[in-house]
């Protein structure tokens, strides 16, 4: 999937202290849906599906997962798809909504899928880590009740038992064994009444109950939240004192909102915050279809209720700043225009399809008391071209300009580098690629190198999942999270004046040495620029034009836009988007 994205959220300031907010869809490059998220080791995952741009016979046309993560809510990394429908030699399609939880030292990714039989039916893959690949545990399907297999949900309770949570329009459960690839007993239907679902706004079914149900627990406390009410779908929850019910309605969280007719959302708690992920059709060409994950951040009420959370542009808060002096995956994303991401022949992803005025924006970089070069792994078939590194807009002010040569092929990798000056403190980047006409280059992963010389705590070892500042934790209790996998964060800020850079170094992946053997990871976010930039106190840099203080502003307003863009070719996708992204700066 192709196309120019016209910046669809704001940086928020908020005084006192600014804070500087991501976007919303967090991904921009593929459509994706149903997200499921995950703690691990300092990091959010959010596993997806995909939907595809050509649909086929105008109905849902999925045939892989994706996943991405992030350190700080605003910067995701994209590590590709680690698991396909195909990759289970009784299915035949269908990649639809699943989840992922550790156990036992291994990841388990439960997932739906119709078999070649007939019928969909809920499958079970395996991993040594977050990112797979992952592979089919059991050679057949873990679960199958004839009546709606999809969308399952995974959780372990305090006394180490696993349920497993399906169904539409029936709820299921099983009780998982410890090895998370089998259960004991026979599959339990859940009794669906008013009491514990709420009741239905038509007359088809008794219960509001429809699909994508999201189970955890949180202060004594089982949460069910699930896609309600039918097409167009709302997203409710209820609460229980036990695992198995009874089930106790308490409402509405999410009103029938944006351009999707339906919605999946997974609930999480990270660094001390609850965030609620779900999908919208806000994307150019978005839709029932062709959704998109966003993310926003909550807070519970003193009696465990959730708050009425609406769909916004702007998304969650950043948490904590990026360092630019540890090497940094391209495919850490806040916001880009007009690139994608493919498999890269030097490990995990890259970023392709680059063309002149694409670019990609990273939020909140830190760049301390300076910068002094910059350094990024390129690779280009083609004459080449330029990055340029800009700081708070598209065309803020230029402090490089990295020339990429031919190397002789899209996979063929090289280092190329540039001086640095004019980058100190904290800024969005924006790295813009400039060139002739057609694709100009790949593009690995980037580094700058600073000024004055770091401590070693800060920066000895870069992670393969990028490195943020300081104040990032693995907060894992409270919500739907769950422990993680190999690859931590590493953490250390560059330091600012008058200051020094603390942290821990990331766990083991490609070092922080040269980029010929760059490290997978790190994480980006971004908009379009539309006006002038300030640094605000929290460590985000952020446009001070666009201030909307602590308002939610439903995304009807935003997706407007989107939903006049329709299902059109690329190239007239994007060119619709470019010319809205002109009149916006205008």
């Amino acid at each position: 999937m192709r196309f120019v994205v016209a910046a669809l959220s704001f940086c928020f300031v908020v005084t006192p202290p600014a804070t500087c907010f991501a976007d919303n869809p967090i991904v921009q490059t593929n459509y994706t849906t149903d997200p499921a998220p995950m703690v691990h080791n300092g990091r959010v995952y959010v596993y997806t599906g995909h939907d595809e741009d050509t649909l086929v016979n105008n109905f849902f046309t999925m045939n892989e997962w994706r996943v991405y993560s992030t350190a700080d809510m605003v910067n995701w990394t994209d590590h590709g798809s680690p698991l396909r429908y195909n990759n289970f030699s009784w299915a035949k399609g269908d990649a639809w909504a699943g989840q992922c939880i550790p156990r036992n030292g291994k990841f388990y990714y439960y997932v739906p899928m119709t078999q070649k039989n007939g019928g969909m039916a809920i499958g079970v893959a395996v991993s040594s880590g977050p990112t797979g690949p992952f592979t089919d545990a059991i050679g057949r399907p873990l679960v199958s009740t004839g009546t709606g297999d999809i969308d399952p949900t995974v959780f372990i309770d305090d006394d180490e038992q696993a349920y497993l949570y399906w169904g539409n329009p029936n709820l299921w459960y099983v009780k998982l064994n410890r090895d998370m690839t089998s259960y004991s007993g026979n599959p339990v239907q859940v009794s669906l009444t008013t009491a514990g679902f709420g009741t239905r706004k038509d007359t088809s079914r008794a219960t509001s109950y429809e699909e994508g149900p999201w189970f955890y627990k949180r202060g004594g406390r089982y949460y069910m939240v699930f896609a309600a009410n039918g097409i167009p779908e709302l997203i409710s929850y209820a609460t229980s004192t036990s695992p198995t019910g009874p089930w106790t309605f308490r409402g509405v969280i999410m009103p029938t909102q944006g351009a999707s007719f339906t919605n999946h959302a997974g609930v999480v708690d990270f660094a001390g915050n609850s965030y609620f992920v779900y999908h919208n059709g806000a994307l150019p060409g978005g839709g029932g279809y062709h959704r998109s994950v966003s993310v926003e951040r909550f807070t519970y009420n003193a009696d465990g209720a959730f708050p009425t959370i609406n769909m916004t542009s702007a998304g969650a808060p950043g948490v904590g700043n990026l360092n630019p002096y540890v090497t940094t995956e391209a495919e850490t994303i806040a916001w880009e225009s007009g690139v994608e991401t493919e498999p890269c022949s030097e490990g995990g992803m890259d970023v392709t399809a680059i063309d002149n005025g694409d670019y990609i924006k990273v939020k909140g970089v830190n760049f301390g008391t300076g910068a002094v070069s910059f350094e990024a792994r390129v690779a280009s078939a083609s004459s080449g071209g330029s990055i340029e590194l800009r700081l708070d807009t598209q065309n803020g002010t230029r402090v490089g300009t990295c020339a990429v040569q031919r190397t002789g092929g899209s996979q063929t990798w090289t280092t190329t580098s540039c001086a640095v000056t004019g980058a100190t403190g904290l800024h969005d980047l924006y790295l813009k690629f400039t060139g002739g006409s057609g694709a100009l280059f790949n593009f690995n992963s980037w580094r700058f190198t600073p000024r004055d010389p770091l401590p070693d705590a800060g920066v000895a070892d870069a992670s393969d999942t990028g490195a943020m500042d300081a104040g990032v934790s693995d907060a894992s209790s409270g919500g739907a999270s769950s422990g993680g996998a190999s690859g931590s964060a590493g953490t250390g800020q560059p330091p600012a004046s008058g200051g020094t850079a603390a942290g821990s170094s990331g766990a083991p992946g490609s070092g922080g040495g040269s980029l010929g053997s760059a490290g997978r990871g790190g994480s980006a976010s971004g908009s379009g620029p539309n006006a002038a930039p300030s640094a605000d106190e929290s460590g985000c840099a952020c446009r001070s034009g666009s201030r909307r203080g602590d308002r939610e502003l439903p995304l009807v307003t935003f997706f407007f836009a989107s939903l006049l863009v329709g299902r059109a070719s690329r190239r007239r996708r994007q060119e619709r988007a470019r010319r809205a992204h002109a009149a916006e700066v205008r």
